[in-house]
């Protein structure tokens, strides 16, 4: 093997093999450019050379654009059918929004069609919803996407606790409304870009309060999904707002809203930072140490992701790079894998899966970053 020198690295550089810390560590995998964050942390680890079999794949660089992750992986039919399902209920999210801002008091029979379309497509096609909301275009404002995303994910941890039928709908139905209240918050202090004053702050805050009265004064529902929309703020160690209640006192369903709402907050691009893949955002969910977050409910949350969400890409220890297709409740660290770019670096061919569980030479290394996935289709 060649050795580098940690000072020669630059972002974006990729190389047609392994890139190796040590003899049993990768930096990173064939195909898949260095990040800033990479040669960060071999400089804090005080690491001076890298070594690799391979050369430098011709243009790689700073600046360079990865294939899109949807051209690598090629959707198949049953997933695109689920995107243009997914695009539709957004559409007429986003209908129904603008007529909430306007106060043009839609429906609440259009409301409740959307949420019965989500929680059919999370009940017949949750591993291709779940994809779609990792891998997709996640701008912060997008209004609609985070809410729809949110009442997605607060159903599967519904349906994790066992939750009856009905009050799943109305978990959904207030994960889907929860931030309407944003919509009475002026514009000025939503695009702000420099620090928010106390007084702007606290005008936000006030947002769940202002849900609470669309949902049960302008739209006319039951007080139970006011309230979930209401406390959704409210955290396990009674330091949310806006009354500051605290562990069980705060609603089952607002405690999940809660879980759901910061899972998609992270996984979304930040004026401050940008978005987190699937699973750093878990990772930090399951480290909340009894302050935020219900513990029961991030269990819950926990064995409907997985450590590895659905859709998340991931490297193996044999260099290969796949995206997780299924996951095992009982053995989380062991999903189900479709390999994209085999040791080689090159795109897979056909369809290949691996079950962990059944690979035992096999394992994690580490999740990726879809958005730098490339791959050598010679």
């Amino acid at each position: 093997m060649k050795e580098l020198k940690t000072e020669s690295l630059r972002p974006g550089m990729k190389f047609d093999a392994p890139v190796y810390i040590d003899d049993r560590n990768i930096l990173v995998p064939p195909g898949i450019a260095i990040k800033e964050k990479d040669i960060e942390r071999l400089k804090r680890w005080e690491i001076k050379n890298v070594r690799t079999e391979g050369e430098l794949v011709r243009g790689s660089g700073e600046g360079e654009k990865p294939s899109p992750f949807s051209e690598l992986i090629g959707f198949n039919a049953d997933e695109n059918e689920s995107r243009n399902q997914y695009e539709e209920i957004l559409t007429r999210w986003k209908v129904a929004l603008d007529e909430i801002r306007t106060k043009g008091r839609p429906g609440r029979d259009g409301i409740d069609r959307i949420v019965n379309q989500i929680y059919n497509g999370v009940k017949e096609k949750k591993n291709e919803i779940v994809q779609l909301i990792l891998t997709g275009d996640r701008r912060q404002d997008d209004e609609a996407a985070n809410a729809v995303n949110c009442a997605v994910i607060a159903i599967i941890i519904g349906v994790n606790l066992k939750m009856v039928g009905h009050k799943v709908f109305a978990l959904a139905t207030a994960a889907l409304l929860h931030d309407v209240g944003m919509l009475r918050i002026p514009e000025k202090i939503l695009s702000k870009t420099e620090d928010l004053t106390q007084t702007e702050l606290a005008a936000i805050h006030t947002h769940p309060v202002h849900s609470y009265t669309i949902i049960a004064k302008e739209l006319k529902y039951p007080e139970e999904i006011a309230q979930i929309a209401l406390y959704h703020h409210e955290r396990w160690d009674g330091k949310g707002y806006p009354k500051g209640l605290n562990g069980e006192a705060i609603p089952l369903a607002a405690r999940i809203v809660s879980v759901a709402d910061a899972y998609i907050a992270m996984i979304n691009e930040r004026p401050y930072r940008e978005q987190m893949i699937g699973y750093d955002a878990i990772k930090n969910i399951i480290s909340d140490n009894f302050k935020r977050f219900d513990p029961n409910v991030v269990k819950g949350f926990l064995r409907g992701m997985g450590i590895y969400p659905i859709g998340s890409v991931v490297l193996l220890s044999d260099s290969t790079v796949g995206r997780v297709v299924s996951t095992h409740g009982d053995a989380p660290l062991r999903p189900k894998v479709e390999i994209l770019i085999n040791a080689r670096g090159q795109k897979s061919q056909g369809k290949a899966v691996i079950d962990l569980l059944e690979r035992g030479d096999l394992f994690v290394v580490r999740a990726v970053d879809p958005r730098t996935i490339t791959a050598d289709n010679e």
